[in-house]
């Protein structure tokens, strides 16, 4: 059995930078036409000669495939005239919590002190990508930050504002109350619970942030995906680190999920016999939110054993060493 897709789109990626942006960069490149790409590097992506730079990099790094680095400016209180210079280079700002993840220490302290720059965000109509966490009890910190969802949603009815990786039911239900909210789901979250990461021994290479939560949110979660809720986009949020990282007393937050993606996804769909629902899911859905265009590029997967390397380089991947069900064997 085989199933085509057009112009797959990763709205959530972490390619890093030097020797390990062109360790992974490859394998996104391949599988999809383009990926929203994280600027939480140190230093963060927040000029303009910055950006420039960092998707030259991104560019060389993916070369010769077909594939748009759609990039994103970390959130900082830019004025009108930046943002204006800004915009036709970027396909949103992203904003952090002070904190709250990877190299998010120079995130927003005062979510309600930057408002100002929200209406500007608006007015010029750049989307506002979100990692929507507090600082509360780390199964809550989602849940939390809700109340700010509704509150931006509330007061810039014409921002869209993605809640970026969401991870429980009650985002789910939320992306249901507000036109201009939209969101982004991992193929990890669609997977796994907080069992899986620390319900038997500590599984470090399933260790992300937001964290795996409970089975009634991941199954509102495959729900939506499975009935490509029309602004529920896959975002991989793949997040490289070196084994070192990983397999380490202060383990890092990031699963590694580029290589698999794709193949895991129709593996997922065709259990639920959901195929049908794929194209819009790691496509057309985004496509609609963000008003774009994504190169053209058909991948084609078929429903043919492989086995996940055990690494790539020195990163682990997701489901490293096990049989997949489904394989990309044809880009065009």
């Amino acid at each position: 059995m085989d199933i085509r897709i057009h112009a797959p789109l990763d709205m959530h990626l972490h390619l890093r930078e030097g020797a390990l942006l062109r360790l992974v960069a490859p394998l996104s490149a391949r599988d999809f036409a383009g990926a929203v790409i994280m600027p939480n590097l140190v230093p963060a992506v927040d000029t303009l000669e910055r950006l420039a730079t960092y998707r030259a990099e991104v560019e060389a790094a993916t070369a010769p495939h077909t594939f748009a680095p759609l990039m994103t400016l970390f959130f900082r209180q830019y004025d009108e005239a930046l943002l204006t210079a800004v915009r036709p280079h970027i396909i949103g700002v992203k904003l952090y919590p002070e904190g709250v993840t990877t190299n998010s220490a120079d995130g927003v302290r005062d979510l309600q002190r930057i408002e100002p720059t929200l209406a500007v965000l608006e007015r010029l109509g750049i989307p506002l990508l979100v990692h929507g966490e507090s600082h509360g009890f780390v199964l809550d910190r989602e849940a939390e930050f809700l109340r700010t969802y509704t509150r931006w949603a509330n007061l810039f009815p014409r921002l869209t504002i993605v809640m970026e990786h969401i991870t429980t039911a009650a985002a789910v239900r939320l992306l249901d109350e507000y036109a201009n909210l939209a969101a982004t789901v991992t193929l990890h979250h669609l997977l796994l619970t907080l069992d899986d990461v620390v319900g038997g021994l500590l599984s470090p290479h399933a260790f992300c942030k937001p964290i795996a939560k409970r089975p009634e949110d991941r199954a509102a979660l495959l729900e939506a995906a499975l009935h490509a809720h029309p602004r529920l986009m896959f975002g991989s949020d793949s997040a490289p680190h070196p084994v070192e990282r990983k397999e380490a007393a202060g383990c890092a937050a990031g699963i590694f999920s580029a290589p698999v993606s794709l193949p895991l996804l129709a593996e997922l769909f065709a259990r639920h016999d959901a195929l049908d629902q794929l194209q819009a899911f790691v496509s057309d859905n985004a496509r609609t939110v963000y008003g774009i265009t994504p190169p053209a590029k058909t991948v084609t997967l078929a429903e043919r054993p492989w086995q996940v390397p055990a690494r790539y380089g020195e990163v682990v991947p997701f489901y490293a060493g096990q049989t997949l069900a489904w394989q990309v064997v044809e880009v065009a």
